[in-house]
């Protein structure tokens, strides 16, 4: 078992690093298994369909996000989050945000394959980011709160950059948002 768990993991990290240098566009099951060298049914084998997949494929970009955020000095939390919010912006993140609202949408409707996705979407943000605004001083009701609010605003403006391609808008509306959440 501890051998077919590996063998899932790399197959995982090479279809993840695949999709972020390729993107989603035209991508089938058997062409993905041809890209990283292995076979479709090996991938319906540890994923069941493309669309469990794609949310453990969603889960390991958010769960290296997370990783990130818990990496990221504490000492100062607006710089902190800035820093954040570029690795989460860069270009070459694009195409998994796409998949990220894609997959979403398809959870929240029910579409069979997607739903386990929505398992933790929000409740794995909440802690590390509630921990961040206990070190400004909030309370901890106070401060999930403000986590779950910083979430939302964070998958609002990156929804907003995935429509629109506005960088620069997004940037500025988080800047302004951030100021807010760490200022006096």
């Amino acid at each position: 078992m501890k051998g077919q768990g590996a063998a899932r993991e790399r197959l995982l990290t090479a279809v993840v690093e695949h999709l972020a240098e390729h993107g989603l566009a035209d991508v089938s099951l058997r062409r993905l298994a041809d890209a990283v060298g292995t076979s479709h049914r090996m991938l319906i084998y540890h994923f069941g369909s493309m669309e469990g997949l794609l949310v453990e494929v969603v889960r390991a970009v958010e769960a290296r996000q997370r990783a990130l955020l818990a990496s990221l000095p504490p000492a100062d939390p607006a710089a902190a989050a800035r820093a954040f919010w570029r690795t989460l912006t860069d270009p070459a993140l694009r195409a998994h945000e796409r998949l990220f609202f894609e997959l979403y949408a398809q959870a929240a409707r029910g579409r069979p394959g997607t739903t386990p996705l929505l398992d933790g979407i929000v409740t794995d943000w909440l802690e590390p980011v509630a921990a961040i605004q206990r070190s400004l001083g909030h309370p901890p009701d106070v401060a999930e709160a403000r986590a779950r609010l910083g979430l939302a605003v964070a998958r609002g403006l990156l929804l907003d950059l995935v429509a629109t391609d506005d960088l620069a808008g997004v940037d500025a509306a988080m800047d302004q948002f951030i100021a807010l959440m760490t200022g006096p």
